[in-house]
């Protein structure tokens, strides 16, 4: 089972960058498909980008694609989330998990984008 910790969030203006980290443990982190979700006060848990085990194949949805970029070191069992152009409806938590069932859930770093 893939534990994670999540770290790179904060406080940053519109059009400004931010690259999380997410620290993975665990056995074969390279078998496990992996995923960055995020999380707005009131609303659910949305997944933002997706990752092949491998890294060859990656995801974004529709609201982030061409802005975010996901990656990831599987020597370092470290997912990435590279976010560039950020709109102030990108804040919210950020959690990295085990796609498309996620195991246990960290405590997520918050993004928040405001002027």
């Amino acid at each position: 089972q893939v534990q994670v910790v999540e770290s790179g969030g904060g406080l940053v203006q519109p059009g400004g960058s931010l690259r999380l980290s997410c620290a993975a443990s665990g056995r074969d982190f390279e078998l496990h498909e992996m995923a960055w979700y995020r999380q707005s006060p009131g609303k659910e848990r949305n997944v933002v980008c997706i990752i092949s085990g491998s890294g060859s194949s990656i995801f974004c949805t529709g609201s982030v694609k061409g802005r975010f970029t996901i990656s990831r070191d599987n020597a370092q069992n470290t997912v990435y989330l590279q976010m560039d152009s950020l709109k102030p409806e990108d804040t919210a938590v950020y959690y990295c998990n085990n796609y498309p069932t996620p195991r246990a859930w960290g405590r997520g770093t918050q993004v928040t984008v405001s002027s």
